[in-house]
């Protein structure tokens, strides 16, 4: 497989440094290989419309022990090919514009504003699960006085 949609390549899906350097395997099988189709065709595409060129995808698909690896939730969507991490590094919207594009005009199940400012997260995390059960949950991440990360609802 060359392409998980028209903007999106196989190695971009997969792609981990961690993942490398630990020497996990990433690789989805059919099933999570169809959420990412899902995944690509619901919220980046419109978004790469939108944005009107290329977006940075941070993390995509992650198997469990990458997931593990990283520190991930247990129940995190990248393991089911549901979850991207984008970054608009090449300056076309920022992050903060992204994500209130998101929120107002895609079905989406959960967004979180990643750390960063009030004015602009430093990534967004976007999922989907389908359209009868996506959540429109939005959250914002931060850390607590000890150091771990914490999600209120914003």
């Amino acid at each position: 497989m060359e392409k998980i949609s028209k903007h999106i390549s196989y190695k971009e899906g997969v792609r981990s440094i961690t993942a490398t350097r630990l020497g996990i395997e990433n690789t989805p099988d059919s099933y999570q290989l169809s959420n990412m189709e899902i995944t690509a065709m619901k919220i980046f595409e419109p978004l790469r419309k939108w944005v009107g060129g290329p977006i940075r995808i941070n993390s995509f698909f992650r198997s469990e022990k990458l997931n593990k690896a990283i520190g991930g939730s247990k129940r995190s969507q990248h393991i089911e090919g549901r979850a991207m991490d984008l970054d608009d590094t090449y300056g076309h919207k920022t992050n903060a514009e992204m994500f209130e594009w998101i929120r107002e005009n895609l079905n989406f199940d959960q967004m979180i504003w990643e750390f960063g400012t009030d004015e602009n997260p430093n990534w967004i995390h976007v999922s989907y699960d389908s359209e009868d059960s996506n959540r429109s949950r939005c959250l914002k991440a931060y850390k607590d006085k000890n150091n771990k990360t914490k999600y209120m609802v914003i």
